[in-house]
């Protein structure tokens, strides 16, 4: 063989060495209903990611290497949701971003613990998510057992001498909140007139709704989302009802007037801090702006989720799973969220929850409530 033909191979062997060896880029994922009735809030988790992975990647990536993103539709559908979680293991994903639903989170976890891929919500808050002894589980938002605490505490203080009634649409998220609420309410010393759960995605409440107004309720907590809650209240408006409505941080969208219009005026909830307000986030903020798009909801915590993983891969130096667990557990990372660290659950302790009011089709916050 010629000298110019080894040399050739030699060149050949050396560039299929190289090509084995390169760095191929990062698969990180967001998962949360991009169809279906809560998509606004899979709008909110997508814009989020895309802009998270943009600067992340414009900063020179993750231990050098580029992120790629995957966006997953559950349709908060607990099926779907572990169907789209086999999915991502066969894309060798290293982060979840999500999912939205409870109800798609916890089933969705038990694919990621078994097959080793780090899970981080920005949004959902049953605490089951994180009491099941999975070290791979986190999440940047609070549980619905601090949730429940502020909203049973302030429905007991300023509305313990009405009627009030609680209702939820039967899903994890939405029972699991309303019940906390109801057990801080009662352990206030003050008692529901009415407890009932409905059947989520209905055209038509208005059973609820003559049940309420033949009870005299004089106040709604309700467990849900904002597409079920903002009929329940055209409905009751349109009784002639002027039930006081509190709901939880799954009516955090705009979303929730253009199905009330002025019938949602005044209804209350609670929802973490609106990062979005924080000076430091301004230029964040700015850039939404000029793209048309309003940060609202989880915009940010999906944002703060995928920068939490991003920090704790590099300070591991390391994408591999077990490292970056170590570092998820034991760093603190300064993130759109402020500077946040999980404990051993995999519970955030950024701040709770404040009271929000829907008022001219904006809401607006009041004084945090942290009891």
């Amino acid at each position: 063989m010629s000298k110019t033909k080894l040399g050739l191979l030699a060149t050949a062997s050396a560039l299929v060495l190289s090509m084995g060896v390169a760095k191929a880029d990062i698969v990180v994922a967001t998962v949360g209903p991009m169809t279906g009735p809560y998509a606004a809030f899979g709008e909110q988790m997508t814009q989020g990611a895309e802009k998270a992975v943009a600067d992340i990647n414009a900063a020179g990536g993750v231990n050098g290497e580029m992120l790629v993103l995957e966006i997953g539709d559950d349709a908060c559908d607990p099926k779907q949701a572990v169907a789209v979680a086999n999915q991502l293991v066969s894309k060798d994903v290293a982060l979840v971003a999500g999912h939205f639903c409870s109800g798609s989170s916890i089933p969705a976890s038990e694919v990621y613990f078994e097959e080793g891929i780090i899970q981080i919500s920005p949004a959902s808050t049953n605490p089951q998510l994180t009491e099941r002894d999975m070290d791979n589980v986190f999440r940047v938002c609070g549980r619905d057992d601090q949730q429940g605490e502020v909203a049973g505490k302030y429905l007991a203080a300023n509305y313990g001498d009405k009627k009030i009634a609680i209702v939820h649409d039967k899903q994890a998220y939405s029972k699991g909140l309303a019940d906390e609420t109801k057990k801080n309410l009662n352990a206030s010393g003050k008692e529901e007139a009415l407890y009932e759960a409905i059947t989520p995605a209905e055209k038509d409440y208005s059973a609820l709704v003559t049940k309420l107004k033949a009870e005299g309720i004089e106040v709604l907590y309700y467990g849900g989302y904002h597409t079920e809650l903002g009929l329940i209240v055209r409905q009751m408006r349109a009784q002639g009802m002027d039930t006081m409505v509190m709901s939880g941080d799954a009516i955090n969208t705009l979303e929730y007037w253009a199905i009330t219009g002025d019938s949602g005026e005044g209804t209350i909830f609670t929802a973490s801090p609106a990062i979005e307000t924080d000076p430091r986030n301004a230029d964040l903020v700015k850039y939404f702006d000029e793209i048309g798009y309003k940060p609202e909801g989880y915009t940010l915590f999906t944002y703060g989720a995928i920068q939490a993983w991003a920090q704790a891969a590099n300070k591991a130096g390391s994408t591999d799973f077990e490292p970056v667990v170590d570092a998820l557990h034991s760093e603190t990372f300064n993130t759109v969220l402020g500077d946040i660290s999980f404990d051993a659950k995999g519970d955030v302790d950024a701040p709770g929850y404040w009271i929000y009011t829907w008022k001219d089709g904006q809401y607006t916050d009041g004084a945090i409530q942290n009891p």
